[in-house]
C-alpha cells in the first residue's frame, strides 16, 4: 500500500510533541559520555503527521533535531469527524497496534506513544490498543503506519474512478 507523503509548505502550522527521551552512556577510558536520543511527533491537528529521531549531547538539541527530521517525512491521514474512518491493524518490529473508531465524546483511549500520535494528527475520539512491544520507537512507527493505511470514502471513489454515491450503494 502506498503511503500518502506530503510536501511541507510554509503555511502549515505544525506542533511538535515529545514522545520519549533516551539517555545513552558511552564508557571510554576517559570516563563516561552521555548523549540523548529524542523521538518527536509533529502534526497540524488536521490530518498531517510525521515523526523524527534526534540525537545530540543535550536534550534541547536532540529535540530540535527530531523536529527537523519529523518535518521531512510527513504523511496525510484521513480524519472524519474527529475519529478514524475504519478499524486498522499494523505491525512494525515487535510492536503491533490496533485502532478503531469511537463515538463523539469518547476521547482518545490509547496509551503513551500511541496517544501522542493520535492527538497530534487531530483525532479526538478513537479506541487503540498496543500489543507486543512497548518500545516507543516501534509504537510510533506502527501507529503512523496504521493511520497512513486508512482510506476514506473520497479516496476509494477517486481510486475506482466512480461517483461518491456509487461507493455506498455498491
Amino acid at each position: 500500500m502506498a503511503i500518502n507523503r506530503v510536501k511541507i509548505s510554509s503555511d502549515i502550522e505544525l506542533k511538535d510533541r515529545l514522545v520519549a527521551i533516551n539517555r545513552v552512556t558511552k564508557v571510554t577510558k576517559g570516563g563516561r559520555t552521555f548523549t540523548f536520543a529524542a523521538i518527536v511527533v509533529v502534526g497540524n491537528g488536521n490530518g498531517i503527521i510525521g515523526w523524527g529521531l534526534g540525537k545530540a549531547g543535550e536534550v534541547t538539541a536532540a529535540i530540535a533535531k527530531g523536529v527537523e527530521a519529523a518535518k521531512k517525512n510527513l504523511v496525510k491521514v484521513p480524519v472524519l469527524n474527529g475519529t478514524v474512518p475504519h478499524e486498522q491493524e499494523a505491525k512494525f518490529g515487535g510492536a503491533e497496534v490496533f485502532i478503531k473508531p469511537a463515538s463523539t465524546g469518547t476521547g482518545v483511549v490509547a496509551g503513551g506513544a500511541m496517544r501522542a500520535v493520535c492527538e497530534s494528527v487531530g483525532i479526538t475520539d478513537c479506541l487503540a490498543k498496543s500489543k507486543g512491544s512497548s518500545n516507543p520507537h516501534n509504537l510510533v512507527k506502527a501507529t503512523i503506519l496504521a493511520l497512513a493505511e486508512m482510506r476514506d470514502a473520497k479516496m476509494i471513489a477517486q481510486n475506482r474512478g466512480v461517483n461518491l454515491d456509487k461507493v455506498f450503494r455498491g
